[in-house]
């Protein structure tokens, strides 16, 4: 079976579950008709739409994974014949120290034969904005905002050149606010400057919606963007496309309702405090818990506590915890086995809740996300509605109606996320 040549306009490659849908969201609102994959797809696209979002768990592995990975999701978006490729990263930036952004960025680069390319996470909606170079969350500089004390990727320095720079070996540069107000024009000269200069890579300032959209006529013609999702409002008019509420319908809503919460980040801290504090039942499962082999049985434990409250509502199972709480779990276990711990048995839990009849699925944090994601079998994801920007809801097709889903990245949402959630279905 060839693939169907149906006029793909963008191929994106995210480097995890919670990202992809970020950036499937803004696409879609700005009049895209998105699909989201999980993972490489095995057949050709069979579906007509503008877009496609291959959805990674990349950003924490080891770099070689993450580069061979998303040179699959390269090869596989090429034999769609997308014509322009977006890798997406997350607003905070945040990887390892050594990489995974800067290695995936030169691995895509070398492959698509370009030796120039533009990096920002700039997503306003959301308080990230860069100014001079450096990323801010809300009204702090990103190592100020909580990010330092993130489990698996501790962001300790705000300035994106220099943190770009430790992760490539081109030259990077920038692109700052000055010549961004002044238009496409001046950003295509300052881009064939920085060229001539020898850089690879430029990191781009935006404080303002008003400035993605002066961004996205210059970045028409590059082979490769590099970004969170914020660059992408500015996108779909290159292409002819206006935002539309038909491309954000999803199926009816049904069934019972749930959330599982893996991401200790402030914002996600105070979404389940809210959550409680609404009456709400909620259920912590302690890291700690899950060592010895007695993951299966607390498994068990929260689906029994849950199965008879379904039914009057929403219910939330979290390991959600302050950052000196993760790390004594850490100190204990090591950080790579205690997120792993945890992650493995919020999955089994969300798996058993989806068996309980659950078809209103959030779940939080990018970690979690990609493992429920993976133990629901899910390989397809159709975009529907915001709740929050960044976050839509998505539909999960199966034989027994499909399944709805919202993948939150632990930083996105107001306090009352995971409560308001539900009504935007209604």
């Amino acid at each position: 079976m060839s693939a169907l040549k149906l006029g793909l306009k963008l191929g994106c490659i995210a480097d995890d579950f919670t990202g992809a849908t970020d950036l499937a969201n803004n696409l879609v609102r700005s009049g895209m008709r998105v699909v989201q994959t999980i993972g490489v797809p095995t057949s050709p696209l069979a579906a007509e739409v503008d877009a496609v979002v291959v959805a990674l768990k990349s950003r924490t592995i080891p770099a070689a994974e993450a580069i061979a990975q998303s040179l699959d999701a390269l090869k596989w978006l090429q034999a769609q014949g997308a014509e322009q490729i977006y890798f997406k990263y997350c607003s905070t930036f945040d990887s390892t120290p050594e990489g995974n952004i800067g290695p995936v960025t030169e691995a895509l680069m070398d492959a698509l034969g370009t030796d120039f390319t533009i990096a920002t996470p700039a997503f306003p909606d959301n308080g990230r904005t860069v100014f001079k170079g450096y990323l801010f969350a809300g009204n702090v500089l990103l190592n100020e905002s909580g990010m330092q004390n993130h489990p698996l990727t501790p962001m300790t320095d705000a300035n994106l050149v220099r943190v770009m720079q430790a992760q490539t070996k081109r030259k990077v540069g920038l692109i700052d606010y000055k010549t961004v107000a002044l238009g496409a024009v001046a950003i295509c000269e300052r881009i064939a400057a920085l060229r001539a200069e020898g850089v690879g890579v430029a990191v781009v300032d935006a404080t303002s919606n008003d400035d993605l959209h002066l961004l996205g006529p210059a970045f028409k013609e590059m082979p490769l963007l590099t970004a969170g999702s914020g660059v992408a409002i500015g996108l779909p008019a290159n292409f002819g496309l206006k935002p539309s509420l038909q491309a954000s319908q999803l199926p009816a809503a049904s069934g019972l309702q749930a959330v599982v919460s893996g991401s200790c980040s402030v914002a996600t801290n105070a979404q389940v405090a809210h959550f409680k504090a609404s009456g709400r039942p909620a259920m912590a499962i302690n890291p700690a818990a899950l060592m010895n082999g007695q993951s299966e049985a607390l498994v068990q434990q929260v689906l029994a506590w849950a199965a008879p409250l379904l039914k009057d509502g929403p219910v939330l199972v979290y390991s959600t915890a302050e950052p000196e709480a993760v790390k004594a779990v850490q100190a204990q276990l090591g950080v790579a086995e205690a997120g792993a711990l945890v992650e493995h048995a919020l999955a089994a839990v969300a798996r058993g809740l989806v068996d309980w009849g659950v078809k209103q699925l959030v779940v939080a944090g990018g970690e979690t996300s990609g493992a429920c994601v993976q133990a629901l079998g899910i390989a397809q994801l159709q975009i529907g509605p915001q709740i929050d920007p960044g976050v839509p809801w998505c539909h999960a097709p199966s034989e027994t109606g499909g399944l709805h889903i919202a993948l939150k990245s632990g930083n996105f949402g107001t306090e009352d996320f995971f409560s308001k959630a539900f009504g935007v279905l209604q």
